[in-house]
């Protein structure tokens, strides 16, 4: 605070008798600016060096130029040799799960209407002529009628799970749907995943299979993924044909998109090889377009739309059956299995509008140019804030406080636009929207904030100085809002870090926020240290937790994660910054 006071003091001589006597002439932004005392100055551009203006009016082209390119490189889309999916070449099947909006199979008060499903059936029989779905509750057991009037055939799933008694509804409906509707229903499928969630036994599954065999006239198989049918070979007997599930960014090791479809092929082939005589299904191949990064496989529009085209290829030259996975995102299972979950389908989940359609090139960034254009404006406004210090401001910041200002100012442009993106993608429910969107404006406003602080000689503020004790607390209400922006950071970069320490696995990268902000910090602590202080408890327990999540989350996701990388690093950055905190 005696510094505070002494540098308000200290600018006051710079006063000239016109502004004295016209206080009013400063806004009230630049009254913002100023610090406690200095509400009625208004500092001459008088003796301020020419070449100030010069530099950084450089480096403010140079960062919109850089942000431009930047944008234009990362919508630049992408002209796949087949569409993923073409109204004239139908995919062979897809799976299908009718729920919408806030409907869930988690709950049982969940009844999907008719005409809910007929919407969607006339929608995908455009495109396939045939549809998978999972169980025969919550009103899904209208399917295959339904189905039959839009011209599609349905591999009927039967659900499987630890509860005995919506075991035998589950088998008895599907039995009834395959008597009711032979020319619909072409297969049943007892069982989904059983095995890999431990549910059920091998013995009892089999069992099960040989039930539902003897009371239906269609094929009968059990689907999992394709390791489990490896080391249940005692399966092989007791299903008409073997339904495997190759999921390439689920695997231990995850694959790489451009690895996925020659992965997919390998596996198939294994299986096949392990079960001579039986006919192999590809009951579930896809790829999210929204997520996290596991190792190098990276959820994006484009990779999803690139795995889908060259499987549907390979199937085609090859000869075998596949269904892809899946029609529809749902959105429920975000809740359960993160923004990943909920990003598999290659129709959006509530407009219901196809991803990809056929002719336009896809893009991880379709609204690039707007994403750009935002990001512009921020770093017009890092700047404006820069240069109206300056003039407000006697001080003169050398070359390296506009280079911090012009970084600052070209990061935040640059990743605005995707942590804007990731918010609409990755938030869930209410508490998810106000975290991630309290996140990013707290971002935002750290390099406008962190500008004003470069050109003034201003050091990273304190949590002393905005919840210390009355005689340590700031009076300055630009020192305030930017303290409250950096607990704002903290505290939720803090959540992140903890999650993915404790529970990575669905858990996003919030890379471009913490980026955002921990830039400008970084450099007001490398420009202008805190003076000489006290070490408080609060910031260096902080920055312990940022420097021991950043360790371990490396180590555990590996240097082939960028996403994991990049997010490291900004939790370092933030550290540096908290353990140079010093109390006034």
């Amino acid at each position: 605070m005696r510094r505070v006071r002494d540098i308000a003091a200290g600018e006051k001589r710079h006063l000239t008798c016109d502004q004295l006597v016209h206080p009013q002439k400063a806004s009230w932004f630049s009254r913002l600016l100023l610090s406690p005392g200095e509400e009625t100055s208004h500092v001459a551009p008088v003796g301020k060096p020419p070449d100030a203006l010069r530099v950084s009016l450089a480096l403010f082209l140079i960062s919109l130029g850089v942000i431009a390119v930047v944008w234009w490189w990362l919508g630049t889309p992408v002209h796949l040799v087949r569409a993923p999916i073409d109204p004239n070449d139908k995919v062979q099947c897809i799976s299908y799960a009718p729920f919408r909006n806030h409907q869930t199979s988690l709950s049982p008060a969940t009844q999907v209407s008719r005409e809910q499903i007929a919407e969607d059936l006339a929608q995908l029989a455009e495109i396939t002529d045939c549809i998978r779905t999972y169980a025969n509750d919550l009103g899904l057991d209208q399917i295959p009628e339904l189905a039959a009037r839009a011209g599609l055939k349905v591999i009927q799933g039967i659900f499987l799970d630890k509860d005995q008694q919506k075991n035998r509804t589950q088998i008895s409906t599907a039995i009834r749907l395959a008597r009711e509707y032979p020319g619909t229903v072409i297969a049943l499928v007892v069982g989904n995943e059983t095995l890999l969630r431990k549910d059920i036994t091998v013995s009892d599954l089999a069992d099960t299979i040989r039930s539902v065999k003897a009371q239906v006239s269609v094929p009968v198989t059990y689907a999992d993924v394709w390791e489990f049918w490896l080391s249940n070979r005692e399966l092989y007997d007791v299903v008409d044909f073997v339904t495997i599930h190759i999921l390439p960014y689920w695997e231990n090791v995850p694959i790489p998109a451009e690895s996925a479809v020659k992965h997919a092929d390998a596996i198939r082939r294994q299986v096949a090889a392990a079960f001579p005589g039986k006919e192999i299904l590809i009951g579930e191949i896809g790829w999210p377009s929204q997520g996290r990064m596991r190792e190098s496989a990276l959820p994006s529009p484009v990779n999803q739309a690139r795995v889908v085209s060259e499987v549907l290829d390979l199937a085609r030259r090859e000869h075998f059956r596949v269904n892809l996975f899946e029609a529809y995102d749902e959105s429920w299972k975000r809740e359960i299995e993160g923004t990943v979950g909920g990003s598999w389908g290659l129709f959006g989940g509530e407009e219901r509008v196809l991803k990809y359609p056929a002719g336009i090139p896809v893009s991880n960034y379709p609204l690039w140019k707007l994403q750009m254009c935002s990001g512009i404006a921020l770093a017009t406004l890092v700047f404006g804030v820069a240069w109206l210090t300056l003039r407000r401001k006697p001080g003169r910041p050398g070359l390296a406080s506009w280079l911090g200002v012009a970084v600052s100012a070209t990061t935040a442009g640059i990743l605005f636009g995707v942590a804007a993106q990731k918010v609409f993608f990755e938030s869930v429910g209410y508490g998810g929207w106000l975290m991630w969107s309290s996140l990013l404006v707290a971002a935002t406003a750290s390099p406008v904030f962190g500008a004003n602080a470069l050109v003034s000689g201003r050091p990273p503020p304190s949590f002393q100085e905005l919840l210390g004790p009355k005689g340590y607390r700031t009076e300055s209400m630009l020192v305030t809002m930017h303290g409250g922006a950096l607990i704002v950071i903290v505290v939720i970069g803090t959540a992140t870090a903890l999650g993915l320490v404790f529970d990575p696995r669905f858990i996003d990268f919030p890379f471009a926020p913490l980026t955002m902000a921990a830039v400008p910090f970084a450099a007001m602590t490398l420009l202008n240290p805190p003076g000489k202080g006290s070490r408080p408890v609060t910031e260096p327990l902080f920055a312990g937790v940022f420097v021991g999540a950043a360790v371990y989350v490396g180590f555990n996701e590996g240097p082939a994660n960028w996403q994991a990388m990049w997010t490291c690093a900004a939790y370092l950055l933030l550290a540096a910054t908290l353990w140079r905190a010093r109390a006034s």
